[in-house]
């Protein structure tokens, strides 16, 4: 496991789900955005575009499983934002 993935178990400001890390990255709100390798490239191509555009780094991780638990969620998720402190 990485060690970005690792602070994402443990941080307290985070959010999961597509639309809500869209959301904390267009407000300026997101540190660190994370991305699940298996979810449908159509589906992230808009966030992941404007991560680029903000500078706000990427993390990939394998599995939207492996996203959603590491995020302390019961679903999979395709994307999660860990927030600014």
């Amino acid at each position: 496991m990485s060690a970005a993935l690792t602070r994402l178990k443990t941080a307290s400001g985070k959010v999961a789900g597509l639309k809500q890390t869209l959301k904390a990255v267009q407000r300026g709100q997101a540190e660190m955005v994370f991305l699940a390798e298996d979810a449908e490239p159509h589906v992230l191509r808009d966030l992941q575009q404007l991560c680029e555009e903000l500078a706000v780094p990427i993390e990939w991780v394998a599995s939207m499983h492996e996203l959603g638990k590491a995020a302390g969620i019961q679903v999979s998720s395709a994307s999660v934002a860990l927030l600014r402190v």
